[in-house]
């Protein structure tokens, strides 16, 4: 068993993210199948009522960029995928056969303490490389390498960042892995303005600071704005339980404040992607 109470700030997050998705796979109605986030989540010693209720955006989140991966590997032979802030998703095992399929490796980026607890719990696999280091050290680059079709995704991370940190970030990688493609998830300027005042998801839990956010609407600005950036995507999250319904339905996308409200999806592709 891992003590989980040993994670601190941003790195504890990866423990909420890992309980809703571990809730939702036990569910008869699940939305994702998640064996490896529920082996986690039994491993790993932690007050998980802290969270609060599961988040269902958790779920959407992981099953839209499931999407968008498995579409990237499938149409890139030979592929890389560097999963940035990686905490305790699973991702790799759940898109194991695609990337089998193609011969594609993947390279999870995370602080010591995180990959020290992956590495314990989560099964060496020939295509999977652990690098236990700040998604900000761009040491990791140099590992990667750009010979190979490049799929960067910050799951959870960007919004944590300062503004200039997470600008910077998608600059880098947008310039020194071209024909790359980079997929990240940000919030609302609302909801990043309360987290600067303190969410507390219970009583004994507060939500670390957001203090970057990035609309659908300001993220079409990136192109003018980022170097290397070409262009930018919305990715709809899939429709889910409840209020999530209403993800499903791709007609309320043309209404700006429906697409300013909540968290976005986003991706840009740099310069001689084919």
């Amino acid at each position: 068993m891992v003590d989980g109470s040993l994670l601190e700030g941003v790195s504890a997050t990866a423990l909420w993210t890992l309980r809703s998705r571990a809730l939702e796979s036990r569910r008869p109605d699940r939305l994702l199948t998640d064996p490896w986030a529920e082996h986690l989540f039994d491993s790993i010693g932690f007050d998980y009522k802290v969270f609060g209720k599961p988040a269902q955006y958790h779920v959407l989140r992981a099953i839209a960029f499931d999407q968008y991966t498995r579409h990237f590997l499938r149409h890139h032979p030979k592929a890389v995928v560097v999963a940035l802030a990686e905490g305790f998703q699973t991702s790799f095992w759940r898109l194991h056969p695609e990337l089998e399929a193609t011969d594609g490796h993947w390279y999870s980026v995370d602080l010591d303490p995180v990959m020290a607890s992956r590495e314990r719990l989560l099964p060496p696999d020939d295509r999977l490389v652990n690098l236990a280091t700040s998604a900000l050290d761009r040491g990791w680059m140099t590992h990667v390498g750009d010979d190979r079709p490049i799929l960067i995704t910050a799951e959870g991370l960007l919004m944590y960042l300062a503004p200039h940190d997470a600008l910077n970030l998608i600059a880098e990688c947008a310039t020194r892995f071209p024909g790359g493609q980079f997929i990240f998830d940000s919030i609302p300027q609302r909801y990043s303005r309360q987290t600067l005042g303190g969410v507390k998801l219970s009583k004994d839990y507060t939500l670390p600071p957001m203090p970057f956010s990035l609309s659908a609407e300001q993220a079409r600005d990136l192109p003018d704005t980022v170097p290397g950036v070409r262009r930018v995507h919305t990715i709809p999250l899939p429709g889910g339980r409840g209020w999530w319904k209403l993800c499903g339905y791709r007609s309320l996308e043309r209404f700006e404040p429906f697409r300013s409200m909540g968290p976005t999806v986003l991706t840009f592709d740099s310069p001689g992607h084919a």
